[in-house]
């Protein structure tokens, strides 16, 4: 498979997983949801930390700021989905934006 398709099937998984763990704790939190909520949450957050390792970038730090962008989009898509919210043309275009300097941070040439 190749690598651009790879990434997006990592930051895809890992952006699922983070905002599913994360949601989890906003519905205990802020929704007045079981701890129960929390709790399974937890597995997702470690799918997300562990799906980042296998991204194709040489330095951590990297990895997670192109993942940044993808997360602004999964976001927005989220709220579109699971809560029932549609973005606005602002919201579309600072995702849009956020997809293109991930796009930039992670496959520029770089130098060794």
């Amino acid at each position: 498979m190749p690598i651009v398709v790879t990434t997006v099937f990592i930051y895809a998984g890992a952006a699922l997983a983070e905002i599913v763990g994360c949601f989890a704790f906003w519905a205990w939190l802020r929704q007045g949801q079981s701890p129960m909520w929390a709790l399974a949450g937890v597995p997702a957050l470690v799918v997300f930390a562990w799906l980042l390792t296998l991204a194709p970038a040489d330095h951590a730090g990297r990895a997670y700021a192109a993942y940044g962008g993808v997360y602004i989009a999964a976001s927005l898509l989220w709220l579109w989905l699971a809560e029932g919210r549609v973005p606005d043309r602002w919201d579309l275009f600072g995702g849009a934006l956020a997809l293109v300097a991930a796009s930039i941070i992670l496959f520029a040439p770089r130098s060794a």
